[in-house]
Parts: structure tokens; C-alpha cells; sequence
């Protein structure tokens, strides 16, 4: 594969607005730069996924440092201004050569950066105080742009033909991890990147969760209504080696990631007729969708839609059951999506962020029923003035095969 294969993506008319609003909410913070280094937001900034640091002062023009690999940011980042850096000690001098003031307060993304790696920057920048931008900058995160709320519609496209496609290939006696892998394989087929990004410390996924019947109801670590027994203790999470069987939901609940961008949606299969229990749980998480689709206006503060949707849930019958059972259950029923899967606003309890206009979210109304199974949806959703659009629009009901 040659550089010549490898093209720009991120319009560069698009990163000079995020950088311009950026450096505005800088001057406002009180902060005479920042520097970016975690991977979402070095490629929101920059275009580019390469390994190295972004300089944003609060005027003038940001500097990408590269350590790796220099020509490939080059092709891959619209901005002027790119220099190789082979060490993160030598960023001052660089600073210095090309006419930067040094920064008195310097912001990072004090959310995630690991502790050993704040006290380099600490030596390195001297008496800089250093402040945590990270809330700024998932605020601006938030709100998408016309060209990010294209690009998640391209993968929630994705996210429906993937659904499709699950029929053709669900069998009795078929393992989870088998009809997973079949089903990762046609998604990747379609362009779909692999890695599924997450902002907090400590959470991965891989694709999403695939699970049938009562292992679609066993807990795990990870911040989801769903678990499944995975299959290892060594992942502890998603699809085991379970066998599919009749009469039984089986729960796609996939992430399509897309060229950086995500679209998360949950779809519901059975090979034969579901129990009544079951399809009646069903039914209620619709409702529940449909309730929260109605509420999810602008200006609505995200704990409040929570309630809301919990005392739909509550009012089906569903209250012990409802996003988990017991004291462990998640008290979220929703989340921003965008270049991570864990983006604001969360629809969480005593959450005050309201809803605005160009935010993107997922909701994800389920019911967890140990020894029988999971039933539920989940959408990928756009904030318009005048409510919440579907970005994912295959069918809801249970798909019997």
C-alpha cells in the first residue's frame, strides 16, 4: 500500500470552525492554550488519528506535533501548521522556535490523562498551571455539526442492513460466538472500522453484545443493561458459546462505526414465537421509546427525560426489571453518541443537561428477565427543533425466523 492510498477525510473548513470555537472557549476559561492528546479528541481537532500532541493556543495557529507517523498526518490533517517531534520533552523548544508564547495556564484532558503522564507534562511545562478542559471540550463534542450528523445517518444505514442481514444467518444449535463472528464479518464487508471507542477508563467493546436467551440476562462490569457471559472470564462480556435455541429473544445490540463515527441499535429475533411474557415486555420498551421520542424536545434537561422514561416503564409493570435487576442495575436509559460510544448528553438520573439541537443520542429502554432473556430497543437519534429523528428505521417488532 503506497501514501497514495491514503486520503483526506474531515473537511478542513469543518475542523477550522471546531478549532476557532475551541480556542473561544478557551479565552473564556481563562486558559492561554491547551494541549490535545486523547485519540477522539486529537481527531476531532485534527483529522487524523496519528500519534502525537495538538497545541491550541487561544490565538493564532494550532501546531500537530507528530511522532508517528509524520507523512500519513500530512495526507490525512488539513492544518497549515505540522511538524515531526520525535519526544514530548522537546514541545517547549518547538514552541519557542516557531514564536509561541509559553502558556501561564495550560489546559488537558485531566478526564483521562494518566497520572504519570500529567507529572511529565508538569516537569516539562514548568510553572504552567495545568486545568482540566476536558468538560469544554465534551460539551463541544455534543453538539454535532451538519457534516457529523451525516456521517452518523451514513452508519446508522449500516446499523439497518446489519440488522437485515441477521435472518439469513440465525440457526438452532448455531453458537453465539459463531453467529457473532459471521455477523462482524459481513459488517466489516460494509466498512465497518472494528474498534468501538469509549471515553471511560476501563470500558471496552467489541462490535456490541450478541446474546440469546437467559445468558442475554447474566451481568457484567460494563456500564449496559446487557452483559452475557462472553466467552471467557478474561473478557467477561457479549457473545459465549452458548447454542441458539427455539422460543428463545436473541439480542443484537451492535455498534456500526463508520470512518470515526457510531451508530448504536438494538433489534430483537426469535427462531419460532417468543413466550406472551416476552413479547408483551416488548411491546412495553416501544411504548417507552415512543413516550421518550415525544419528550426528547430541546430544552428538556436529560435527568428529566430519564424519569420520564422510567415512569413509563414503571406504569407497564416493568419497574423491577427495567435497565437491570437489583441495586447493580444502570441508572441510564440513554447516551450521546458520536466518535465514542460514551459521549454527552447521558440520560441519566439527576443528569441537568439539556437537550439541544444538533445533539445526537441513543436510547435504549430494555427489559432483563434472569432465566428467560432480554428484550428492548434501541435507536440512534438526532435533536431537531422539533424533536427527536431516527436515524435507524428497520423494523421494531420481534423478528421471527
Amino acid at each position: 500500500m503506497t501514501m497514495a492510498s491514503y486520503t483526506r477525510g474531515v473537511p478542513e473548513e469543518e475542523l477550522k470552525q471546531r478549532l476557532d470555537t475551541f480556542q473561544s472557549v478557551l479565552g473564556k476559561a481563562g486558559m492561554d492554550a491547551a494541549i490535545i492528546v486523547q485519540k477522539s479528541d486529537f481527531f476531532y481537532f485534527t483529522g487524523t488519528a496519528q500519534q502525537g500532541w495538538l497545541y491550541v493556543p487561544k490565538e493564532g495557529q494550532p501546531l500537530l506535533m507528530i511522532f508517528k507517523e509524520f507523512d500519513r498526518a500530512k495526507i490525512e490533517s488539513p492544518l497549515e501548521r505540522i511538524v515531526s517531534l520525535v519526544s514530548i520533552k522537546k514541545i517547549p523548544k518547538i514552541l519557542d522556535k516557531l514564536g509561541y508564547p509559553r502558556p501561564q495556564t495550560l489546559g488537558m484532558e485531566l478526564d483521562v490523562l494518566p497520572v504519570n503522564l500529567y507529572f511529565q507534562y508538569k516537569s516539562i511545562f514548568g510553572s504552567a498551571d495545568i486545568k482540566d478542559i476536558s468538560m469544554e471540550i465534551r460539551m463541544l463534542r455534543a453538539v454535532k455539526s451538519a457534516y457529523e450528523v451525516r456521517m452518523i445517518r451514513r452508519a446508522a444505514c449500516f446499523s439497518d442492513k446489519l440488522a437485515a442481514k441477521v435472518p439469513e444467518l440465525l440457526e438452532v444449535g448455531k453458537t453465539e460466538l459463531t453467529l457473532a463472528g459471521e455477523i462482524e464479518a459481513y459488517a466489516r464487508s460494509m466498512g465497518h472500522q472494528g474498534i468501538v471507542r469509549m471515553r471511560l477508563w476501563g470500558s471496552e467493546l467489541f462490535y456490541g453484545h450478541l446474546l440469546s436467551g437467559a445468558e442475554a440476562a447474566v451481568p457484567s462490569y460494563l456500564s449496559s443493561p446487557t452483559g452475557g457471559s462472553g466467552p471467557s472470564p478474561a473478557t467477561g462480556q457479549g457473545a459465549g458459546h452458548k447454542k441458539i435455541g427455539k422460543n428463545e429473544p436473541v439480542l443484537v445490540d451492535y455498534v456500526f462505526a463508520l470512518e470515526g463515527y457510531l451508530s448504536d441499535h438494538a433489534r430483537i429475533f426469535s427462531i419460532g414465537p417468543l413466550p406472551d411474557q416476552l413479547l408483551k415486555a416488548h411491546d412495553a420498551m416501544l411504548e417507552v421509546q415512543e413516550i421518550a421520542k415525544r419528550e426528547g424536545v430541546p430544552g428538556v434537561l436529560a435527568g428529566d427525560l430519564y424519569e420520564t422514561m422510567v415512569a413509563a416503564a414503571t406504569e407497564r409493570g416493568h419497574a423491577d426489571h427495567f435497565m437491570g435487576v437489583g441495586d447493580r442495575r444502570i441508572r441510564f436509559t440513554g447516551h450521546g453518541i458520536g466518535l465514542e460510544l460514551d459521549e454527552f448528553p447521558f440520560i441519566a438520573k439527576g443528569q441537568n443537561l439539556a437537550l439541544g439541537t444538533g445533539m445526537v443520542i441513543a436510547l435504549e429502554p430494555k427489559v432483563i428477565l434472569p432465566g428467560k432473556g432480554v428484550v428492548g430497543i434501541e435507536n440512534t437519534f438526532v435533536v431537531t427543533e422539533s424533536g427527536l429523528e431516527s436515524l435507524t428505521t428497520i423494523r421494531e417488532d420481534v423478528v421471527v425466523v
